[in-house]
């Protein structure tokens, strides 16, 4: 059984953002997605892999081409935590 890896860890990188704001709009494919940046292919590839991994992106496979796009479940850790200090620090500023 693989073990799925932090999501925090994966967000933590500037690139992988990139490519999350990328597929917030559209699905692409790898390719497309290399084309967004300025680095290799399989530096892409690397990227979509730990995102990927952390289960913020399904790959589909269509024919010889794979297809991102973002999974909604893989977020909730993440906005769990957001959520949590956003009602934090909602109630510090209403005691004030």
């Amino acid at each position: 059984m693989k073990l799925k890896k932090d999501a925090f860890k994966a967000v933590s990188d500037s690139n992988r953002r990139a490519i999350l704001m990328i597929l917030s709009h559209q699905d692409h494919t790898i390719s497309a997605l290399a084309d967004n940046f300025e680095m290799s292919r399989p530096a892409v590839s690397k990227h979509i892999k730990i995102l990927s991994e952390s289960g913020l992106i399904h790959i589909q496979k269509k024919g010889r081409e794979r297809i991102c796009k973002l999974n909604g479940a893989g977020f909730e850790e993440l906005s769990l935590w957001i959520n949590y200090f956003d009602t934090f620090w909602k109630e510090r500023l209403k005691n004030l």
